[in-house]
């Protein structure tokens, strides 16, 4: 009887052997499996680059506190608008009471709005006063090559009483860390040389869109472009709160990133006469 058993042992373990091989196989093929291969299709955690656009990072840290409420001062409405919004309806926006607009013109030094001459022409065509903005990414080149790249490639300005200086549009990085990867004193260096050559370049001093909690840690709250750089604060609630230091004041306020016809809506903080005076210089 020892002899049925001997072999019923040897039969249990070549299965066991061949259970233990198979397994080993399958994790072999699941680790050679690239991992980007096994991750949704629809994954979008981190943006493409230049996909990011103003208030792309506000939104997504600060979320929305409310929405404007009454007031008697001057405020005139305004868009900011990329490539998000395709081609838009400016004739629309002009007879819901728009009168002015931002378009992104450019992202590092390397991505240009694809929609810019229907967006920048068409809100003109339409009666706006208009301009362009760039988004920052101090992570991909330095401050002046970025403004270079800004002016060259629908950043200018020209003084014909409709179009607005550019913006340096510098907020929460959509594709990695927070501050870009800079120290306080790195990243104050780096607007410093983006707005002076954007300066040296058209004679304009160029508006700065940021939001004070970005402003604050990124910067440690350097107040020393109030005195030049008009001022576009983010912030999606009832008033726009505690400025950035350096600012007595903001000239432009995007205030929701959900109003009608174009997401993305601005107040500019003075009637149509201050924003034409921005135009003009």
């Amino acid at each position: 009887m020892r002899r049925p058993i001997a072999v019923a042992s040897r039969h249990s373990r070549l299965l066991t052997s061949g259970v233990i091989l198979a397994a080993q196989s399958l994790l072999l093929t699941l680790s050679a499996v690239p991992a980007s291969a096994s991750a949704p299709a629809d994954d979008t955690r981190t943006p493409a680059r230049g996909s990011a656009h103003m208030g792309t990072g506000v939104l997504a840290h600060e979320g929305v506190q409310g929405r404007p409420v009454g007031t008697r001062a001057a405020q005139t409405e305004g868009v900011d608008v990329s490539s998000h919004q395709g081609n838009v309806a400016w004739s629309t926006l002009w007879k819901s009471g728009v009168k002015w607009a931002y378009v992104k013109a450019t992202e590092g030094t390397s991505y240009r709005n694809p929609y810019f001459a229907q967006q920048y022409g068409g809100s003109y065509d339409a009666g706006m006063i208009r301009g362009a903005y760039h988004f920052a990414t101090p992570d991909t080149a330095g401050g002046a090559a970025q403004a270079d790249y800004f002016v060259d490639h629908g950043g200018a300005w020209s003084k014909d009483g409709r179009t607005l200086p550019g913006v340096l549009d510098i907020e929460y990085n959509p594709y990695g860390a927070t501050c870009y990867g800079r120290t306080h004193s790195q990243m104050v260096s780096w607007i410093r040389a983006f707005l002076d050559r954007y300066k040296q370049r058209t004679g304009r001093h160029a508006a700065v869109y940021t939001s004070t909690n970005w402003w604050t840690q990124c910067t440690g709250n350097y107040s020393g472009f109030g005195a030049n750089n008009p001022l576009w604060i983010a912030r999606y609630a009832s008033t726009p709160g505690a400025l950035p230091a350096g600012w007595d004041f903001h000239t432009m306020w995007q205030y929701t990133s959900s109003g009608p016809t174009v997401g993305d809506h601005d107040k500019f903080n003075g009637a149509l006469d201050r924003v034409k005076a921005l135009a003009n210089g």
